[in-house]
């Protein structure tokens, strides 16, 4: 029989769900609830409720002050302004300490108790396990049109196969968490980034909700800078199809010469022609901006990263240690 010196002790396997919030005091009690309902079904898995609050202009951060005095489980993050969705999950990331790290939003629509199957193929063996939308309650059918259209239109530019109809909802293994806070670009597009690491992956099909409370924090100027983003962050493509409408564009102007010569040489017309003439100028113009457009978007990514500013200022962290997180991309921090 061991003494209790020689007794090896089973750490418990602990799990971070991250969970970021923009202007959520209508929903966030509810999300509260039912995660706090979820933490209870779990066998042998401590759980740390990690919030990063993205600049909110309501109550978001003072409710989530409370229940995290209240719960030693909840912490928080609490940005010093709003600096976007995917910022705002990479902080979470960043402090998250856990075996593994589910990603999931405050609104609800992705229900916590899918989270358990998550949980099951990881211990299976996958190291990431995302949801698969089948369908898709309270959305426009413009929003969800555009969405299909945007992940078959990123697969086919993009070298890296992104999932078709899914979201950050998703749980990692440490050794894809740690791959991605390795990565330190600025114009993030996690979903993305969690596909090329690789790692044994599967789907999670799954029916999302409606919000519970509140409006959505994505209307289409948001929705295109994110499209954009993804696009850019992972293909060159664009490029390439700027020299191909380059190449076009020279045969059309070679046959417009053509043109020209013909009515100078074999014919007595010298005023027709204008109408060709203003078509080839704008069509060529047009095209000439396009291109220097896509140029102009990648030149101001690589502006933003040569500037090797921290990606997010962190005003306050609520419930961690009294060091903080063990890493952190913000240099201006309050522990409590």
């Amino acid at each position: 029989m061991k003494s209790p010196l020689e007794t090896e002790t089973i750490k418990t396997p602990l799990l971070s769900m991250v969970i970021p919030c923009y202007n959520e005091e209508e929903v966030i009690g509810e999300t509260i609830k039912r995660l706090k309902a979820f933490c209870t079904d779990l066998d042998n898995l401590d759980v740390e409720l990690i919030f990063v609050d993205d600049g909110s202009q309501d109550r978001t951060r003072e409710l989530l002050k409370g229940y995290a005095l209240e719960d030693s489980r909840i912490k928080l993050i609490g940005f010093a302004r709003n600096f976007g969705h995917q910022i705002a999950v990479t902080a979470g990331i960043d402090a998250a300490s856990g075996d593994a790290v589910v990603l999931i939003d405050a609104d609800l629509q992705d229900p916590p108790e899918v989270v358990h199957e998550m949980i099951a193929k990881w211990r299976e063996g996958y190291d990431v396990a995302y949801g698969t939308r089948t369908e898709r309650h309270g959305e426009s059918v413009f929003k969800i049109a555009t969405a299909r259209g945007f992940y078959r239109l990123l697969n086919g530019l993009s070298n890296v196969h992104i999932p078709l109809d899914t979201g950050d909802f998703r749980l990692m293994s440490r050794p894809v968490v740690d791959t991605l806070r390795a990565m330190p670009e600025r114009d993030r597009f996690v979903r993305g980034m969690v596909s090329w690491v690789g790692f044994k992956q599967t789907a999670l099909p799954y029916k999302r909700n409606e919000r519970f409370a509140g409006e959505s924090k994505y209307p289409l100027r948001k929705m295109l800078r994110f499209a954009t983003d993804g696009i850019l962050s992972f293909s060159t493509k664009p490029l390439q199809m700027s020299v191909g409408l380059g190449m076009l564009c020279a045969a059309l102007a070679l046959l417009g010469i053509l043109y020209a010569l013909y009515l100078r040489f074999f014919t007595n017309i010298w005023v027709e022609g204008w109408t060709a003439l203003m078509i080839a100028v704008l069509f060529l113009g047009g095209v000439q901006l396009i291109c220097v457009g896509i140029l102009g978007e990648y030149v101001g990514r690589i502006y933003n990263e040569v500037k090797n500013r921290p990606l997010y200022v962190v005003q306050e962290y609520l419930g961690f240690n009294q060091g903080g997180p063990e890493m952190s991309r913000s240099p201006v921090v309050n522990k409590k």
